[in-house]
């Protein structure tokens, strides 16, 4: 066992003459079951195929794509386990400085928009060769889609990138299908019945699945209401029983997105996670200071896929599905006795989580006939009567982790679904996560109070979470712990006022918790938060929705939900005013912010009441001191 070559060197040391596929990545090389490469390079290997590793390669020239030359069967290329405009730009659309996935955390090793760039490099290396692309930038670009950075609507991205066919959500069935497919000399362009993919065709071909609906990008360009439509057809068949094929027309040619592929059943994931990975990043990354994308996830392990809580800002619904699957107790056990084996195991395992942690099965039985509700969620905003709550099986997995030799400690990081817990009567599970697997602090993910924009964000009543928060404390009281929870708040998500920021301020204020952190919505492709930010219009229920967009709005509602930094107090002013409560600006118990300090007037006799920074240049000229001159000094 070993990493997969990322030189030349290295495949030839493997007495390869040349790889049936060169996987293209714009994140380092780590061979860990939490990076898509990783696990899609594995499966393919474990079937045989040969894969190289080109990671992070200068994108300036295409010299750096044939560094393995030219593969027998193509190449795959994804922009890394990230968006890598999300990657390289914060939600202010400011440059970010730090990259977790690049070596030593350099920024710039990839280039924006990734999964194009490398493309068209390819095709400037080899001409007409099998090119697939993959991963999350790749998977929620599919279609048309808003474009945040360049506030546009831009095309799919496989009609940008050039690429022959693309591959949405989790692509193990998909790349091992098409895989196939090509080294029994079936041509790219002849490839065109495999579920989760999407492909160029002519209008006129023939499509192999039913057609939901057919788009015209020039429409959806142009037309706000047209594409918050189409974005719900999307969103309603992205379910592998009773999804549809959609497509899109681009000037003559038809973007043809057939059915999502079924997700991985509980065996072929427990034989997913128990292939030969080696669980950190390659030995050549150790001078440049290692990959810190791999502190995260070293001692946590993935138990399940898919979300059914399908909250509007997230993508996992666009591209994992809503459908949930989950891994044998076998397999989990037998990856968590591989960490406790590693030298730097300290004796805590930092999650067994997933998407959602405490989600093991669909949300209900009629989903594994039927496919997910396409009109309702099954939390939000209330649960469904269908609902099937159980800890058990998750509760036990943890227990017996925590009985393993070398284990102190079982921890819970990734995100309990509240609303979700709050429905099991049985209370046991509660009570073990307070008593055995907090760390001090848990993150919850309530995102606001406001009735008008939990409904937006398809979340629950803000009762719901108050419910949990009470009994959280309750239990921790109970059992002589200090232990703290760590709400995750978002501002500015469609469909926020000013008013409904104050109200999140004044809960705020109410519990006595000042967020370190507050999260700006940043519309990225793939969500229905994204496009009711473009449109005004929830895509799922074609209403209209209020949308800040103006930069300094989103300052205000910020600064509301911080109101006691004293850098935001400015603001906090302004936005009481504006909303008429300046009974909330004093010195008061239940006042916000403090009222502007006055500057105590001089009352001396002859005294000079000209601004500080006017007397004191009109006192430079007076003596000839030049240097002390502010207006000389900034020229």
């Amino acid at each position: 066992m070993g990493f997969l070559p990322i030189n030349k060197e290295e495949m030839e040391s493997l007495s390869w003459d040349r790889a049936d596929f060169v996987y293209v990545t714009g994140d380092a090389y780590v061979d860990h079951p939490s990076f898509g490469v990783s696990i899609i390079s594995r499966v393919l290997e474990d079937a045989g195929f040969r894969v190289a590793i080109l990671s992070q390669p200068d994108y300036k020239s295409c010299d750096a794509f044939r560094e393995f030359g030219k593969p027998r069967l193509g190449f795959l290329v994804t922009a890394g386990n990230i968006d890598s405009m999300v990657a390289h730009y914060t939600v202010s659309k400011k440059k970010r400085t730090y990259d977790y996935y690049s070596p030593g955390g350099k920024a710039g090793l990839r280039p924006d928009r990734a999964t194009i760039v490398y493309c068209n490099r390819i095709r400037e290396a080899y001409g007409d060769i099998p090119i697939i692309i993959g991963g999350l930038e790749a998977s929620l670009r599919r279609f048309a889609h808003y474009d945040y950075w360049s506030d546009k609507i831009r095309r799919s991205i496989l009609v940008d990138s050039r690429a022959d066919i693309l591959t949405y959500g989790m692509g193990e069935k998909i790349l091992l299908r098409i895989a196939e497919l090509l080294d029994k000399g079936v041509p790219i362009k002849k490839i065109r019945d495999v579920r989760g993919c999407v492909y160029l065709a002519s209008p006129e071909d023939k499509i192999h699945f039913p057609v939901a609906a057919t788009f015209d990008y020039n429409e959806l360009k142009s037309n706000d209401r047209k594409y918050a439509e189409a974005f719900g057809v999307q969103y309603k068949n992205q379910d592998a029983v009773s999804g549809k094929a959609i497509v899109e027309l681009y000037d003559g040619k038809a973007l043809v997105q057939n059915p999502p592929m079924p997700p991985l059943e509980r065996e072929e994931l427990d034989r997913v996670y128990s292939l030969s990975y080696m669980r950190t990043y390659h030995p050549s990354y150790e001078p440049l200071g290692g990959v810190p994308a791999i502190e995260e996830v070293r001692f946590s392990i993935t138990h399940n896929r898919g979300c059914f809580g399908a909250c509007n800002f997230c993508a996992i619904a666009f591209h994992q599905g809503r459908t949930v699957r989950s891994r044998s107790k076998e397999s989990v056990l037998s990856e968590a006795k591989k960490i406790t084996e590693m030298k730097d195991f300290k004796g805590y395992i930092h999650d067994v989580g997933g998407p959602t942690a405490n989600f093991r099965y669909p949300a209900c039985d009629k989903q594994l006939k039927s496919g997910v509700c396409a009109e309702r969620k099954c939390l939000a905003p209330t649960p469904c009567k269908n609902l099937k709550v159980d800890h058990s099986e998750y509760m036990d997995i943890i227990s017996s982790i925590e009985q393993l030799p070398r284990v102190k400690k079982v921890f819970i990081r990734s995100g309990i679904r509240f609303d979700y817990l709050m429905q099991d009567k049985n209370g046991e599970f509660f009570k073990k996560l307070v008593r055995d697997n907090v760390s001090g602090q848990l993150k919850v993910a309530p995102e606001h109070c406001s009735s008008a924009v939990l409904s937006c964000m398809g979340k629950p009543n803000f009762g719901v979470y108050e419910g949990f928060r009470h009994r959280f404390f309750e239990l921790t009281k109970s059992m002589g712990k200090e232990q703290y929870l760590v709400p995750y708040l978002m501002s500015s998500h469609p469909g926020s006022r000013l008013s409904d920021a104050l109200e999140l301020a004044l809960c705020l204020k109410r519990d006595k918790y000042a967020p370190e952190q507050v999260q700006d919505f940043y519309p990225t492709p793939g969500t229905a938060s994204t496009v009711m930010f473009k449109t005004g219009i929830d895509p799922l229920t074609m209403k209209q929705v209020y949308v800040a967009t103006d930069y300094h709005e989103k300052q205000l509602q910020r600064a509301l939900l911080q109101y006691n930094k004293p850098q935001n107090a400015p603001l906090v002013r302004e936005a009481l005013r504006k909303l008429g409560r300046e009974d909330l600006i004093g010195n008061r118990p239940e006042c916000l912010v403090r009222p502007e300090t006055a500057r105590k007037p001089d009352l001396r006799k002859g005294a000079d009441r000209r601004p500080a920074a006017e007397r004191r240049v009109q006192g430079s000229k007076a003596s000839g001191n030049k240097k002390a001159s502010p207006t000389r000094k900034k020229r």
